[in-house]
């Protein structure tokens, strides 16, 4: 059984993600849990003009966070009537960030699904803030949806990786198990001028190879010093449908992240981006 955390703000952009989960793991017996964190909500409601009306504010702020969320249970009850799917509802007094950690912890969670509006027209910014924060700070696989994507029978998933890294077994778990609900083929893509790995690369590549051994896995070189570009371009020319990196200092999911690569890396996430998290990031 997967556990699948959804952060929601109730915003047409979280809903498309929400619907996307439905769909996209509606052959996979599934317990989802439908979070929203209201402790910002509270702190900038317009009616917080003194500390006299505290309690009253929080009262309402608090409420209308659970009506809310009582509300999307039934709309999703009514769009994803599946026995193979359990709800749970969380209205917290809560950063985002804090109650999502919270949640992945305690209740093993999976894998968080969230929207992204993607590049906005400010140019230093490339997600959405807040999953910008869940990306950057929390230590769960993360799978960001742009918004109005609905694609949701992905037929070539690509893995980047310079083979640099021993990855986690639970998470290309994950990989191996999303790809094989929908038969999927996984293009694993090493980008060097070099064709020679080293012993610790081939050791990195050989786990790859064991752990997704269920999948139809093809193992890709592309001769380029440009990392950023030639990704950008396989995903294009090779018409992927999700892409997935490992969230790591020094990556190339971190270089996306960051104003200063911004130019170099305009992906703009027009397709799903699944984030595996390697390590805690400080």
């Amino acid at each position: 059984m997967l556990s699948i955390l959804l952060p929601t703000d109730f915003s047409e952009n979280s809903m498309n993600a929400i619907r996307y989960a439905l769909e996209f793991f509606k052959y996979q017996k599934t317990t989802f849990y439908f979070m929203h964190a209201y402790q910002n909500e509270f702190y900038d409601h317009e009616e917080l003009r003194s500390r006299d009306v505290f309690d009253d504010v929080l009262d309402k702020v608090k409420t209308a966070s659970q009506n809310n969320l009582d509300i999307l249970l039934d709309k999703v009850k009514e769009i994803a009537p599946n026995p193979r799917f359990t709800f749970h509802t969380i209205s917290a007094y809560n950063t985002l960030v804090e109650e999502v950690n919270l949640i992945a912890d305690g209740k093993q969670i999976d894998l968080i699904v969230m929207g992204t509006k993607g590049k906005s027209n400010e140019r230093h910014i490339v997600f959405g803030s807040k999953t910008f924060q869940v990306l950057k700070y929390v230590e769960c696989p993360i799978l960001a949806i742009p918004s109005n994507y609905t694609n949701t029978q992905p037929k070539r998933i690509l893995f980047p990786t310079n083979y640099m890294m021993p990855y986690k077994r639970r998470e290309l778990k994950l990989l191996s198990v999303l790809a094989k609900s929908y038969r999927s083929s996984i293009d694993v893509l090493h980008v060097s001028t070099s064709h020679k790995l080293s012993i610790r690369q081939e050791d990195n590549k050989a786990f790859i190879s064991n752990i997704l051994s269920d999948n139809d896995v093809k193992f890709c070189h592309e001769e380029s010093r440009k990392v950023a570009d030639t990704i950008k371009t396989y995903i294009k020319e090779k018409n992927i449908d999700i892409i997935t990196m490992v969230n790591t200092q020094h990556s190339f999911l971190e270089d996306m992240l960051f104003p200063s690569n911004i130019d170099k890396v305009s992906l703009g996430l027009k397709i799903p981006l699944l984030a595996m998290q390697n390590k805690t990031r400080s």
